[in-house]
């Protein structure tokens, strides 16, 4: 059934989200301050026994500075710098084996996969701890340190999303001028993220967004993860207000509004895990050239595969318009 308003008014709608004053120095001093720690990328071939696609274990500087683990995977047959994907991963997901994921790089692109601090054992396999301390928590993630910005889990985790496009960018098989970044769910509100906090990629493409219009999204949702906020601030009744507050650093709506490289949304209007009005409050809001998939039957899988077969001719299109680069970045 349809869970949210008809598309004529989605298409109209505005978050009633705001971004705080120093949404962006604090956005600025946290990625100042992880690209400052130290660290390396480590990149180590990994035997598949795949015979077109090469695999990598990868690990790179994080948030702190802290290491974050991912795949990289690149056709076997290539010659020089590879556009590239930086894919994150949906909501209680890690990495994942070494042989999955193989679209990207079977397309003739080089794909780094994050793995997410602290989840991956929920649908797939994680290998990255969280390293840090938290407050009171309802079970899951999206109360781990709510009650400030600087602890919040998202800080974190944003920051390592944005960390990894600065790795993929220092190896000397990737084209570090045709990057693009792509999620679904969860990793469709980091993809947004990082669209609003790097200002040079080739495309963002995110699948049915989640971490949209926080205001909306927490009081129309009966699923979690959403859900898992309304959990503890039923108990935590005082804190509303620093809550809502916290949140207002993490909206893909705020990021959104900062975004300029061409975005391909997706939405489902069935979907009653992201509903369509939060994915639409991000997809008005984006600053830059966009355009929305509307699946009128689906629920959060989306477009599923149809919309990977978009997604690759969309990227195909792109980077080949973008042309070979040669520029590289620290």
């Amino acid at each position: 059934m349809y869970v949210d308003m008809p598309e004529p008014q989605l298409r109209e709608y505005r978050s009633s989200q705001t971004a705080p004053d120093d949404f962006d120095s604090f956005w600025e001093s946290t990625l100042q301050e992880s690209r400052a720690a130290s660290g390396t990328v480590s990149v180590v071939p990994v035997d598949t026994g795949l015979v077109t696609v090469d695999v990598f274990d990868v690990a790179f500087p994080g948030y702190a500075g802290q290491p974050v683990r991912g795949w990289l995977r690149m056709p076997r047959e290539r010659s020089g710098p590879l556009p590239a994907v930086v894919q994150y991963v949906g909501y209680g997901g890690g990495r994942g084996r070494s042989i999955e994921n193989l679209l990207w790089a079977s397309a003739g692109f080089a794909h780094l996969l994050m793995d997410t601090r602290g989840q991956g054992s929920f649908w797939s396999a994680g290998d990255t701890p969280d390293e840090a301390g938290a407050g009171p928590q309802i079970p899951g993630f999206m109360t781990r340190g709510i009650t400030s910005k600087e602890t919040y889990y998202y800080r974190r985790l944003i920051t390592d999303a944005v960390r990894a496009v600065d790795a993929v960018r220092t190896l000397p098989e990737i084209d570090a001028t045709r990057v693009a970044v792509h999620g679904g769910s969860q990793g469709g509100g980091l993809s947004l993220a990082v669209g609003g906090l790097v200002d040079d990629l080739a495309a963002v493409v995110p699948y049915v967004p989640f971490l949209c219009d926080f205001p909306r999204a927490i009081t129309i949702h009966d699923n979690d993860p959403y859900r898992e906020i309304v959990r503890y601030l039923a108990v935590h009744r005082e804190q509303v207000d620093q809550v809502q507050g916290t949140l207002s650093y993490f909206d893909g709506v705020n990021f959104a509004a900062r975004a300029n490289a061409p975005a391909w949304f997706s939405a489902a209007l069935m979907d009653e895990t992201c509903k369509p009005s939060t994915v639409f409050a991000a997809f008005n809001a984006y600053a830059g050239p966009k355009e929305i998939d509307v699946w009128p039957f689906n629920n959060h899988e989306g477009g599923a595969v149809d919309s990977d077969a978009r997604t690759l001719a969309v990227l195909t299109r792109r980077f080949a318009e973008m042309g070979a680069g040669s520029a590289r970045r620290a």
